[in-house]
């Protein structure tokens, strides 16, 4: 529990910093090199079963880099070509190889591209949103992370102290006590920032919205946390990596956020 605090001690400042201070050039390079980082703890966690395409993964991820140097409309445009364009790609590969590589490891590779690179790219889409000259991004970031993080707060410290009823067998540490406080706590933050952005910065946001949107948010990050999970399980190993002391790898730290990115973008972008 120590090395996870230090840990969060030292990171949060880093992550409270970039929000507040970064344009979206910059975060899109950041998440990129998160991105990049997770399709690799991805790639390695399945190696020992399959044989995964994993220059492809990097190359995606690395795109996200660019996600808002391409204008919009070619952007919308071109995803699903892309899509095509890495399937074909993927195919080519179990013909060159003589089925070194197989159906199912392309397989794999795909949906590590989808879930992994596809995922965080909404976190960048969602910091880089703006309307009418105005980017509310900036702001609507904060309820992806409020909602996830401190939902992951607040079930961790509840769960370890007081939890009793085990959750689930996929993650046998989790308890009922723990996501409750945590789907609480998450809502909470989000209605509390809300004020802060309403008086602030003179923004109009529904509470009774944003807490919905909030507590959907909330529940889609305890998703992707288990999620991640049962890849782990599948793959027989406790952590993605110790890239983070007491928190494991990026997909550990990120596994809510990245997984509630996208739905947190379209609620956000298009309800409030």
């Amino acid at each position: 529990m120590l090395k996870r605090c230090l840990t969060a001690i030292i990171g949060l400042p880093i992550v409270i910093a970039i929000i507040l201070f970064a344009n979206k050039y910059v975060v899109d390079v950041i998440v990129a090199i998160l991105a990049v980082s997770a399709i690799y703890e991805y790639m390695k966690c399945v190696k020992h079963k399959f044989k995964p395409v994993m220059w492809i993964g990097f190359v995606i991820a690395t795109m996200i880099a660019f996600i808002h140097v391409i204008p919009y409309n070619y952007l919308i445009m071109y995803v699903p070509l892309g899509i095509l364009t890495v399937l074909a790609i993927l195919f080519m590969h179990v013909v060159f190889t003589d089925m070194k590589i197989n159906a199912a490891d392309i397989a794999i590779t795909l949906f590590g591209i989808i879930y992994i690179v596809g995922f965080f790219a909404f976190v960048a889409l969602l910091n880089g949103y703006e309307e009418n000259g105005i980017r509310l991004g900036k702001y609507y970031i904060w309820y992806l992370f409020l909602a996830t993080w401190g939902c992951d707060v607040f079930a961790y410290l509840i769960g370890y102290k007081f939890g009793k009823h085990k959750f689930s067998k996929i993650s046998p540490k989790k308890t009922v006590e723990g996501c409750l406080a945590g789907t609480i706590s998450g809502v909470v933050l989000v209605l509390i920032a809300t004020v802060i952005f309403n008086q602030s910065f003179d923004l109009q946001i529904n509470y009774l919205v944003i807490g919905i949107i909030g507590l959907v948010i909330n529940l889609l990050g305890q998703i992707g946390d288990f999620s991640a999970s049962c890849i782990k399980r599948y793959s027989e190993v406790k952590d993605f990596s110790n890239l983070l002391p007491g928190h494991g790898g990026i997909i550990d730290r990120f596994d809510s956020v990245i997984f509630a990115a996208p739905f947190a973008y379209y609620l956000l972008t298009l309800l409030i």
